[in-house]
Formats: structure tokens, sequence, C-alpha cells
């Protein structure tokens, strides 16, 4: 069984590396271009690119797939393992494979199709996600699920730190699909038609804190923008981003200001509380922050330092 494999972030590199460690033949890695990453915009490749070459593996990197299948079709691929890749596949690239293609996708279908399953499943407050294995159709993400491997999420957990967990998840849910494969012995499985949702790419104005919401869900908002694109709010006319939070205990102090602040109001002087915010039922404490041109640094050090201060009001 010849395998082409298709991704390119991090996420996707563990899938690869464990198909090689189970001695799968791999026959060519797709990936996106090099792209100019930082200030400088340096021309970066991808991670997955520079996995494959560290395996010596032969890499493909068309600007669009679709125009160059005759040049894919000549690595001889009997199966294409998909993981982030980044680009719609058309039917004549789905039916170049005779045993399929098959996607690692990062969520539980068909509640979290799309492009941010991870992202949107903590903003949204689940306490379990998992890695589906599911045969690629023309729609989106709404092929026949060959496997689900589910895990929960902690309270704590950001989206950045999920992620890295889905990607070894995923990395030994694709050699167990593998072998299902090889022996013919597994049955696909039709996705739900009712529960169906489909969350489109993170933008940064999503990322945006609103204190006139409810604390968990800013708790969760926080998470699920962490590492990217971050959360933020505004300080004087100042982007803050705010990278860690949790729900805050008042003292009987605390709850008399809190009865008369404003919303986005911080309701502490001392550093030793921490930085606390109102919010809609309640107040976020902020435990990791940073200001413009500074470093992330604790709630506390933050009103320590005289970056803010009691009384100021964070905008809604």
């Amino acid at each position: 069984m010849k395998i082409v494999y298709a991704g390119t972030p991090d996420f996707a590199v563990a899938p690869l590396k464990n198909i090689i460690e189970n001695g799968y033949e791999v026959v060519c890695v797709v990936t996106q271009i090099d792209k100019p990453q930082g200030r400088k915009g340096i021309l970066t490749p991808p991670p997955v690119k520079t996995a494959a070459e560290e395996l010596g593996l032969p890499v493909f990197q068309p600007v669009k797939l679709k125009e160059e299948l005759e040049a894919l079709k000549t690595f001889g691929g009997d199966l294409l393992v998909t993981c982030a890749y980044g680009q719609i596949l058309t039917q004549d690239v789905l039916d170049a494979f005779p045993l399929g293609v098959w996607n690692i996708h990062a969520g539980l279908l068909p509640k979290y199709r799309g492009a941010s399953p991870i992202q949107s499943c903590i903003v949204n407050g689940e306490t379990e996600t998992g890695v589906s294995i599911m045969k690629t159709e023309l729609g989106l993400d709404s092929g026949d699920v060959l496997c689900v491997d589910k895990t929960p999420i902690t309270e704590t957990e950001t989206a950045g730190e999920l992620s890295a967990r889905l990607s070894k998840i995923g990395a030994e849910s694709i050699v167990k699909a593998l072998k299902m494969l090889e022996s013919g012995e597994y049955t696909l499985v039709p996705q739900a038609t009712d529960g169906v949702q489909v969350f489109r790419k993170i933008q940064k104005e999503h990322a945006k804190l609103d204190f006139s919401q409810p604390v968990q869900t800013l708790v969760n908002l926080i998470r699920g923008m962490n590492p990217d694109p971050i959360a933020y709010t505004l300080l004087a006319g100042n982007k803050i981003n705010v990278y860690r939070a949790e729900c805050a205990q008042l003292t009987e102090d605390e709850a008399a200001v809190f009865e008369h602040a404003q919303l986005g109001e911080v309701l502490s002087d001392r550093p030793k509380r921490g930085l606390l915010v109102k919010c809609a039922d309640g107040a976020l404490k902020i435990t990791e922050i940073q200001a413009p041109g500074g470093k992330r640094i604790t709630g506390g050090e933050f009103l320590n330092g005289r970056k803010v201060q009691k009384g100021q009001v964070f905008e809604c």
C-alpha cells in the first residue's frame, strides 16, 4: 500500500512520523508552498516539509493541487492521507487514489466540521473532543467516518495545548485506520444529518473580549484563542493581549465594589489578589497579560507596574 501524505502545520507532523515508524511506505509528501514569516518576511517551509525532508521523503508543493494532478499521479500512490493540508480537493483528486482519500480531522463529527474544530470546541465550553478518521468526499467534512478516538478537555487547557494532544492522538488513530484498511475489516459510519455545525477559520475580530458576557464564556474564549490569534481588550485605546484567565471568587469588600462598578472595571488595587475585572455575572481574574511592546506578565504584575489601576475600565 503506497501512501501519499498531505499536510502542512505542526499538527500534521506527528501523524506523518508515526505512519513511517509503523513501516508504511510514504511515496510522497504534499504540502503548501514556502511562505514569508515574521517581520522580515523570511521565506519559511511548512513544518511538514521540514519533517519530510528529515525523513528523506519526496516533497511536492503545488500552488494548486488540482492543476498539478498528473504530476502527483507519477508517485503511484494507492491512498491519500490528509491532515490539515489547507486546500480543497476536487473530484479528480479524490478519484486518483484507488484506496480512497482519508482525512485526520481534529474534532467530533458532525458537530465540529470546518476549519477551527479545536478552537471552537473550547470556546463553546465542550468537555470532550477527539480525532475522527473520515473518508473524504466533496462535501465539507461530510464523509463517512472510519474510526473515532475521544478525549476529555481539561478546564484550563488552551487550544495550543489541546492541539498538541490531538496531534498525538491523530498519529495513533491514522495507524489504526491504515491497519483496518489493509485488513478490509472495517465499517464506515455515515454521519448523522442532525446536529451538523460548520466552524470557519477564526479571525482576529473573533478574539475581542466583551465584558458584558458571563465570566465562563470569557474564560473559554481566552483559552480558545491561545496561542492564536490571542484574546484581547482595549485600555485607554491600547490593545492588551490576554493569554490566561479564570473565574474569581470575590471577597466581601470586592463584592461591594462590584455592585457599583461598570462592566470591564478593575475591582482591586492589590497585586496579590490579581487583576479582577467585572463581567456580566461575576469577576474575571486575568492571570497572564501583555501590554503593547511588553512581555507576558501576571495580572498582579500588571497592577504592580501601574499599567492599570483600580477603577479603570477595559473597553467592552
